[in-house]
């Protein structure tokens, strides 16, 4: 058989291609109808047909690319995993770890902390849960932590960290405790009161790292 007759022998036992390629319009339509429904009813109170209708699509299509209630949660608590990875290097570690607690407190008074309030108690026995709320929003505090020890070591500033993951959580307790557990209305957190609140904790921060801060 001869080149062409073979590709075309190839060709004829290729299947066609089915189906419209998957609109990503609507899967964002989905994950942030379900971040709305999360914060108005919370875990237990959001059903797929509330998600389904507030999108403005079927269940059929939302069940075409999440087969369950939790995976599409987890897919929606991803879309919100915080971008604290690249951070400037202001030069110095107190700098550093000012526009972390920030940039922390910001997250926590917006769409990750109404996130957080409504999946955490249902993460603690949810296993998937879990693991999706530290990779989007434990993971990459701890990451940024370490990289501005990490800066800090090389400048010859401070001595090695032993544990800079510890150091990490040192950071999110005393912010999720702040701004997810005490109870506080609403409008008594604005942006200026979380920069001022993440500032009130940099002291304690630094010197966990043997630094004085101001």
């Amino acid at each position: 058989m001869s080149d062409t007759g073979a590709r075309a022998a190839a060709q004829e036992r290729v299947p066609p291609r089915r189906g419209r390629p998957r609109d990503a319009g609507r899967d964002r339509a989905l994950l942030e109808a379900t971040l709305a429904v999360l914060a108005e009813s919370g875990y237990g109170g959001l059903t797929t047909g509330a998600v389904a209708a507030r999108a403005g699509v079927s269940t059929a299509t939302l069940y075409r690319r999440w087969s369950s209630k939790e995976e599409l949660v987890i897919a929606a608590a991803t879309t919100r995993a915080e971008d604290l990875v690249q951070q400037p290097d202001t030069g110095s570690l107190e700098g550093d770890l000012r526009a972390l607690l920030r940039d922390k407190a910001a997250s926590l008074t917006g769409e990750s902390g109404r996130l957080m309030r409504a999946l955490i108690g249902e993460a603690a026995h949810n296993d998937a849960l879990a693991e999706a709320l530290a990779t989007s929003f434990l993971v990459p505090v701890r990451r940024r932590v370490e990289e501005a020890v990490a800066r800090a070591t090389a400048r010859g500033d401070i001595p090695p960290v032993d544990d800079p993951e510890m150091l990490g959580d040192l950071v999110v307790g005393p912010m999720l405790s702040h701004f997810l557990i005490t109870p506080r209305p609403p409008e008594a957190v604005d942006g200026q009161t979380a920069r001022t609140d993440a500032d009130r904790l940099l002291p304690f921060v630094l010197r966990a790292l043997g630094v004085g801060g101001r």
